[in-house]
């Protein structure tokens, strides 16, 4: 399951294209019989991830990828908040046994270096805390470059999104096998 915002989504991108799909489609070149479900809602922050986190763990949920973040750096929402949400969604995963690939963001520089630190902490106080395994950006190899994004700058192009998946991979896999 991935539960994330519109970079899980794969706005403006087909459905196929999305990073989720691109991992189903390596799951699948290994033979697994494992689907991934994209859960990802375009505008979502992390409260919004929470509402959702019971029906996205229902049923044989056997990994959650938790990649959100991003909007609540962009509205710039109290970090503390964030870190609360996410410990939330983390929790109830835990309880039925699920293990969660935790999926950091960076927060936009135009709130400021302090809150940009704060921001990226939370994502390495979870996983330390919850022992989780972690990928500390998401977007790591695709924000900045241009060939990788689309016109809007944030939402990554069929090749960013691959890259996405390429990043996620060796964790996912690890996971699964586990």
């Amino acid at each position: 399951m991935a539960l994330g915002d519109s970079l899980t989504a794969g706005l403006g991108l087909p459905q196929e294209q999305a990073y989720p799909a691109l991992l189903q489609r390596k799951l699948k070149e290994q033979g697994s019989g494992l689907e991934v479900i994209n859960a990802g809602v375009s505008g979502d922050t992390s409260a919004d991830g929470l509402r959702r986190a019971n029906w996205a763990l229902e049923g044989d949920v056997r990994l959650l990828i938790l990649a959100l973040g991003a909007n609540d750096g962009l509205r710039g929402l109290p970090a503390g908040q964030m870190k609360d949400n996410l410990q939330a969604i983390i929790h109830r995963a835990k309880q039925r046994g699920i293990p969660v690939l935790l999926v950091g963001m960076e927060a936009p520089p135009n709130y400021g270096e302090q809150y940009a630190r704060a921001f990226r902490q939370v994502f390495q106080d979870l996983a330390r805390e919850n022992g989780l395994a972690f990928v500390p950006f998401l977007l790591e190899g695709v924000a900045g470059v241009a060939d990788l994004n689309q016109s809007d700058g944030i939402h990554p192009t069929s090749a960013g999104a691959a890259r996405i998946a390429d990043h996620l991979w060796p964790d996912v896999q690890t996971m699964i096998a586990k």
